[in-house]
Protein backbone atom coordinates (compact mmCIF):
# COMPACT_ATOMS: atom_id res chain seq x y z
CA UNK A 1 0.00 0.00 0.00
CA UNK A 2 1.39 3.30 -0.91
CA UNK A 3 1.05 6.03 1.32
CA UNK A 4 2.01 9.70 1.93
CA UNK A 5 5.84 10.17 1.44
CA UNK A 6 6.31 7.34 -0.61
CA UNK A 7 7.66 6.63 -4.40
CA UNK A 8 5.35 5.36 -6.47
CA UNK A 9 6.86 2.31 -8.58
CA UNK A 10 6.78 2.70 -12.28
CA UNK A 11 4.12 0.10 -13.53
CA UNK A 12 2.85 0.11 -17.12
CA UNK A 13 -0.60 1.71 -18.14
CA UNK A 14 -3.44 0.94 -20.34
CA UNK A 15 -4.82 4.09 -21.38
CA UNK A 16 -8.16 5.55 -22.80
CA UNK A 17 -6.28 7.04 -25.84
CA UNK A 18 -3.82 3.80 -26.60
CA UNK A 19 -0.43 6.10 -25.72
CA UNK A 20 1.91 3.09 -24.68
CA UNK A 21 2.80 4.49 -21.16
CA UNK A 22 4.21 3.38 -17.51
CA UNK A 23 3.53 5.65 -14.59
CA UNK A 24 7.65 6.72 -15.23
CA UNK A 25 6.54 8.38 -17.69
CA UNK A 26 5.07 11.31 -15.89
CA UNK A 27 8.01 11.83 -13.81
CA UNK A 28 8.74 15.56 -14.23
CA UNK A 29 5.11 16.59 -13.97
CA UNK A 30 2.92 16.47 -11.23
CA UNK A 31 0.39 13.69 -11.14
CA UNK A 32 -3.13 13.55 -9.72
CA UNK A 33 -3.83 9.95 -9.92
CA UNK A 34 -7.30 8.96 -8.72
CA UNK A 35 -8.76 5.84 -8.57
CA UNK A 36 -12.63 4.95 -8.91
CA UNK A 37 -14.92 1.77 -8.64
CA UNK A 38 -17.22 1.84 -12.28
CA UNK A 39 -17.28 4.03 -15.54
CA UNK A 40 -20.73 5.24 -16.04
CA UNK A 41 -22.05 5.26 -12.03
CA UNK A 42 -23.34 8.31 -11.04
CA UNK A 43 -20.70 9.19 -8.29
CA UNK A 44 -17.74 8.46 -10.61
CA UNK A 45 -19.13 10.09 -13.65
CA UNK A 46 -19.85 13.08 -11.74
CA UNK A 47 -16.08 13.32 -10.10
CA UNK A 48 -14.90 12.58 -13.57
CA UNK A 49 -16.64 15.86 -14.92
CA UNK A 50 -15.45 18.12 -11.35
CA UNK A 51 -11.84 16.96 -12.60
CA UNK A 52 -12.70 17.62 -16.59
CA UNK A 53 -13.72 20.82 -15.70
CA UNK A 54 -10.64 21.59 -13.79
CA UNK A 55 -8.69 20.25 -16.27
CA UNK A 56 -7.21 23.57 -17.46
CA UNK A 57 -6.27 24.84 -14.27
CA UNK A 58 -4.63 21.56 -13.18
CA UNK A 59 -2.86 21.86 -17.16
CA UNK A 60 -1.68 25.25 -16.13
CA UNK A 61 0.03 24.08 -12.74
CA UNK A 62 1.76 21.44 -14.89
CA UNK A 63 0.05 18.79 -13.48
CA UNK A 64 -1.79 15.90 -15.43
CA UNK A 65 -5.37 13.68 -14.08
CA UNK A 66 -5.33 10.19 -14.66
CA UNK A 67 -8.43 8.08 -13.52
CA UNK A 68 -8.33 4.50 -12.80
CA UNK A 69 -10.65 1.71 -12.31
CA UNK A 70 -10.88 -2.36 -13.43
CA UNK A 71 -13.06 -1.38 -16.47
CA UNK A 72 -12.26 -2.09 -19.73
CA UNK A 73 -10.48 0.11 -22.22
CA UNK A 74 -13.61 -0.40 -24.46
CA UNK A 75 -15.72 0.77 -21.26
CA UNK A 76 -13.38 3.88 -20.50
CA UNK A 77 -13.26 4.62 -24.42
CA UNK A 78 -17.15 5.20 -24.52
CA UNK A 79 -16.86 6.56 -20.52
CA UNK A 80 -14.89 9.43 -22.42
CA UNK A 81 -16.85 10.03 -25.32
CA UNK A 82 -19.96 10.41 -23.87
CA UNK A 83 -18.56 12.77 -20.70
CA UNK A 84 -16.35 14.33 -22.90
CA UNK A 85 -13.19 13.62 -20.49
CA UNK A 86 -10.48 15.53 -21.83
CA UNK A 87 -7.61 13.16 -19.86
CA UNK A 88 -7.29 9.85 -20.36
CA UNK A 89 -8.48 6.75 -18.19
CA UNK A 90 -6.36 3.63 -17.09
CA UNK A 91 -8.09 0.48 -17.52
CA UNK A 92 -6.76 -1.84 -15.00
CA UNK A 93 -8.37 -5.26 -15.20
CA UNK A 94 -5.47 -6.90 -14.02
CA UNK A 95 -5.66 -4.73 -10.80
CA UNK A 96 -1.95 -4.47 -10.69
CA UNK A 97 -2.05 -0.61 -10.20
CA UNK A 98 -4.91 -0.91 -7.77
CA UNK A 99 -3.11 -3.50 -5.44
CA UNK A 100 0.51 -1.22 -5.38
CA UNK A 101 -1.76 1.82 -4.20
CA UNK A 102 -3.79 -0.12 -1.67
CA UNK A 103 -7.34 0.62 -3.16
CA UNK A 104 -8.69 -2.58 -3.41
CA UNK A 105 -10.50 -3.26 0.42
CA UNK A 106 -13.59 -4.54 1.80
CA UNK A 107 -16.65 -2.36 1.50
CA UNK A 108 -20.44 -2.55 2.28
CA UNK A 109 -23.15 -1.20 -0.12
CA UNK A 110 -26.91 -1.94 1.96
CA UNK A 111 -25.54 -4.32 4.56
CA UNK A 112 -23.91 -6.10 1.39
CA UNK A 113 -19.73 -7.09 1.97
CA UNK A 114 -17.62 -7.59 -1.02
CA UNK A 115 -14.07 -6.30 -2.21
CA UNK A 116 -13.84 -3.04 -4.71
CA UNK A 117 -11.82 -0.16 -5.04
CA UNK A 118 -12.16 2.51 -2.65
CA UNK A 119 -12.23 6.28 -4.16
CA UNK A 120 -9.19 7.51 -3.34
CA UNK A 121 -6.41 9.93 -4.63
CA UNK A 122 -3.00 10.51 -5.17
CA UNK A 123 -1.25 13.75 -5.58
CA UNK A 124 2.15 12.52 -6.50
CA UNK A 125 5.30 15.43 -7.01
CA UNK A 126 7.53 15.56 -10.10
CA UNK A 127 9.88 12.93 -8.32
CA UNK A 128 7.29 10.76 -8.23
CA UNK A 129 6.32 10.50 -4.31
CA UNK A 130 3.12 10.76 -3.07
CA UNK A 131 2.27 14.29 -1.65
CA UNK A 132 -0.73 13.98 -0.53
CA UNK A 133 -3.20 10.83 -0.38
CA UNK A 134 -7.14 11.09 -0.10
CA UNK A 135 -9.20 7.50 0.65
CA UNK A 136 -11.99 7.29 1.15
CA UNK A 137 -12.70 10.53 -1.07
CA UNK A 138 -16.36 12.29 -0.73
CA UNK A 139 -17.09 13.29 -4.06
CA UNK A 140 -18.73 17.04 -3.79
CA UNK A 141 -15.58 19.24 -3.82
CA UNK A 142 -12.80 16.81 -4.22
CA UNK A 143 -11.81 17.93 -7.48
CA UNK A 144 -11.35 21.34 -6.02
CA UNK A 145 -9.77 20.40 -3.14
CA UNK A 146 -7.34 18.35 -4.59
CA UNK A 147 -6.11 21.32 -6.79
CA UNK A 148 -6.22 23.72 -4.60
CA UNK A 149 -3.77 20.72 -2.43
CA UNK A 150 -1.61 21.14 -5.97
CA UNK A 151 -1.33 24.42 -5.40
CA UNK A 152 -0.26 24.26 -1.64
CA UNK A 153 2.15 21.98 -2.56
CA UNK A 154 3.93 23.66 -5.13
CA UNK A 155 4.22 27.03 -3.11
CA UNK A 156 5.65 24.88 -0.41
Amino acid sequence: MIDTGDRIPDLPLSLSSDKPATLGDYAGNWLVLYFYPKDSTPGCTTEGLDFNALLPKFKRADAVVLGVSKDSLKSHRNFCAKQGFKFDLVSDTDGAVCDAFGVVQPKKLYGREYVGIVRSTFLIDPAGTVRQKWQPVKVPGHAQAVFDALKAEQAK
